[in-house]
């Protein structure tokens, strides 16, 4: 037997075991067989309170007010103004500004939070400084921490662009007045008082200057 014969029947002799492994693994079709049956959407995507809905409520308004509300509809207008201004970073910016302002006044140093104050409200603290001031006493305090922060209001003027956020406050802190001999004649510096407070931020939006000032300290 030559060699060409010899190559033949060996390249036939693979051919066929190639076939016959071939319908071990993917089987044969024989007759009619029904298409394959398209995937279906999984549950998941047919729920509609699952979907994603285009133009919803801006979550950085209504965690923090009622939606549709007055405060909810003033707070996106500024956000119209100031596309950059976020609700809930402003309230992690006035929540330091409250430990500031508080310990500014309970310390005595205005020139430090007098950029932050109304004129009205800085020429109070002056006067409440000048009081005590007059009268010998001094105030001795430490700030521990504001417990609770919440947005209760906010308003809009279209005509001015000024924004105003109401924000209600519950700290801790101790504090204790001091005579002019030294003596402890009010508070105390081991008990800690909750103090609640309600103040009023205000500010043009849209303008450079990116500071709030406190414009009210209703309690």
């Amino acid at each position: 037997m030559n060699s060409p014969l010899i190559q033949l029947l060996v390249l036939a002799g693979i051919a066929v075991f190639l076939i016959l492994r071939l319908k071990n693994v993917l089987g044969t079709r024989e007759g009619f067989e029904q298409p394959p049956v398209p995937k279906q959407p999984s549950d998941r995507l047919n729920r509609p309170d699952l979907e994603v809905i285009e133009g919803g409520p801006d979550l950085d308004i209504t965690d923090h007010v009622e939606e549709d509300s007055d405060a909810a509809k003033a707070l996106a207008e500024m956000k119209r103004v100031e596309p950059s201004f976020h609700v809930a970073e402003f309230l992690g910016g006035a929540r330091g500004a409250y430990e500031m302002i508080v310990m500014g006044y309970e310390n005595g140093n205005l020139a430090d939070i007098q950029p932050f104050l109304s004129e009205e409200i800085y020429e109070s603290f002056v006067d409440g400084v000048a009081a005590r001031e007059d009268q010998g006493l001094t105030i001795e305090a430490e700030f521990v921490g504001v417990r609770e922060l919440k947005l209760t209001d906010a308003t809009f003027d279209p005509d001015t662009s000024e924004g105003e956020l109401t924000i209600r406050f519950v700290a801790e802190l101790k504090s204790a007045v001091r005579d002019q001999g030294g003596d402890i004649v009010e508070g105390s510096l081991t008990e800690v008082k909750r103090q609640k407070d309600t103040w009023a931020f205000s500010r043009t939006m849209g303008a450079d200057d990116p500071n709030w000032i406190l414009v009210s300290t209703d309690a």
